[in-house]
């Protein structure tokens, strides 16, 4: 499935296998410059070491502020009382009439107020546990079909009892981060022991709509996060001919790999993760890495029975 918008998450499975490589590793700093959803990265946090990760999707972003740069802060009964104030109540006009794409009236204005809400909370941590609850809120009402509509509690409901039953947050006591920039920009102001690379995903050149659209997840987050729906264009612009991006050809994609290994020089140690499953090989990727740095141990793992693909980390 192409990715527009961020580090595709790994089939089931990966999560341990990626781990247990890291566990090898001598570091005491990590950072991701694709890091999506940072599970893995909130899971190295809980073994100490610093951790900075970015991401060009703001919604990635926010889950970053939520779970890596938040090492104390939850969102209080006060703060949960404000964000679900009269979040059901139609106002004038729906200030993100994106939400339509994605749910009924009904729902949209539910998620219009509360994206609201948010910025009545003080500082950027509370409300990035905000829209994170906000998000998983949505997951979770984009999870029905007809057949199964009647079985879906209030939303608030659901917010109320998604915030309740979250950890608190891992505290390692160092300065984590989390970033919105373009990958290349990101590690080169980087200090960090290690580089975790999970490689985005080749998007094939299709249009953006299309792509938009098999990646629907990311995309309602990404539009309930900016609040609008009409930035797409200059997204695509911004990311144009870097990784990340949507590709011609694997060769293109593979000197996209190259410039931002070269880069990341600087850092001492990498760890390059990889989804092998058809377009481009461990051998290729491994090739592309000894251009830029000698390549130090090559760990895989067969998944194919459960996913059709086999994991690859290369080291350097």
């Amino acid at each position: 499935m192409p990715n527009v918008l961020t580090s595709a998450p790994p089939p089931r499975g990966w999560l341990a296998f990626e781990l247990s490589v890291l566990r090898r590793l001598r570091f005491r700093s990590l950072v991701n410059p694709f890091a999506g959803d940072p599970v893995l990265e909130t899971a190295v946090k809980r073994w100490g070491a610093q951790i900075a990760v970015n991401d060009a999707a703001r919604w990635a972003w926010i889950k970053g502020i939520a779970r890596i740069e938040n090492n104390t802060e939850r969102l209080t009964d006060e703060d949960t009382a404000t964000l679900l104030e009269d979040v059901y109540v139609p106002r004038h006009r729906l200030r993100n009439p994106a939400l339509r794409r994605w749910f009924t009236e009904t729902d949209a204005w539910w998620f219009d107020n509360l994206r609201d809400n948010t910025e009545q909370l003080t500082g950027d941590v509370k409300q990035a546990l905000a829209l994170e609850l906000g998000m998983m809120v949505g997951d979770y009402a984009l999870s029905f079909d007809e057949a199964t509509l009647e079985l879906r509690q209030p939303l608030s409901r659901v917010f109320q009892r998604l915030r309740d039953a979250q950890a608190p947050p891992v505290n390692n006591s160092q300065r984590n981060t989390s970033h919105n920039k373009e990958a290349r920009h990101f590690v080169a102001e980087q200090r960090a022991d290690l580089l975790f690379l999970r490689l985005p995903r080749p998007a094939r050149t299709t249009t953006a709509a299309a792509a938009r659209r098999r990646d629907s997840h990311a995309t309602w987050r990404e539009e309930f996060v900016r609040g609008e729906g009409d930035f797409w264009d200059d997204f695509e612009r911004a990311r144009a001919g870097r990784l990340g991006a949507r590709t011609e050809t694997k060769g293109q994609y593979l000197r996209f790999v190259e410039e931002l290994l070269e880069a990341a020089g600087h850092l001492k140690t990498w760890a390059i993760s990889h989804v092998e499953s058809g377009y481009l090989t461990g051998d290729e990727l491994v090739e592309t890495v000894r251009r830029v740095r000698r390549v130090g141990t090559i760990y895989s793992k067969d998944f194919t029975e459960l996913s059709g693909a086999r994991a690859v980390i290369v080291t350097a």
